[in-house]
């Protein structure tokens, strides 16, 4: 398929599941940045690239070398999403990462400063993976809150759990779902922006 042929889907809103990652990403950037600029939403990302499943047996939260982590592609990655938002000159009103050391590098290394460590946004742990319920509810209660002020974003970087749990959707590393919560209670995608690794 030809790039012209590309971008005319991706406008077309037809097809938007076939094209690319990268074209994909560039055709949904500029709705991404306007409802960022509105306000009133979560950029809710999952970290980025970081090669393997589940963390180790011995893992410990604070000690990084019992973790997985970030790649070079992953450190990378989360830099060009600091460049994004860079580049459309937005400016979170918050940042908050999961505890993880995969979560808060990709978090520093895109927003240039340490971000507000946050155990509701951790990854589930144990046989279920499924977040527990007391920090489901501080993640919608905060959503409810932020999704009430205009004007604001706030970006939060967490797990592909967590992210299927609150919004009911999939995201892959790095990438970033537009989050409100609706009128009726309900976790609103409004868009996504994925940034390739």
């Amino acid at each position: 398929m030809h790039r012209r042929a590309l971008l005319a889907a991706a406008a077309s809103g037809a097809g938007l599941a076939l094209l690319p990652r990268q074209v994909r990403a560039a055709a949904e950037a500029p709705e991404t940045a306007a409802l960022l600029r509105q306000g009133g939403v979560v950029m809710a990302f999952r970290h980025a690239l970081a090669p393997g499943t589940f963390d180790p047996p011995v893992f410990r939260l604070g000690d990084c070398s019992t973790q997985r982590n970030l790649s070079e592609d992953g450190r990378a990655q989360a830099r060009r999403i600091g460049e994004w938002f860079n580049q459309q000159a937005l400016v979170p009103a918050r940042v908050a990462s999961s505890p993880w050391c995969r979560c808060l590098d990709t978090a520093s290394l895109a927003f240039g400063q340490a971000p507000e460590s946050w155990a509701a946004l951790g990854s589930p742990r144990g046989y279920s993976e499924v977040t527990g319920a007391a920090h489901l509810q501080a993640l919608r209660k905060s959503l409810a809150a932020a999704s009430a002020r205009p004007g604001r974003f706030e970006v939060w970087v967490t797990h592909m759990f967590v992210l299927a749990d609150l919004a009911g959707a999939n995201a892959a590393s790095g990438e970033g779902l537009v989050l409100r919560m609706g009128r009726t209670g309900n976790v609103e995608t409004l868009a996504r922006l994925a940034i390739p690794a």
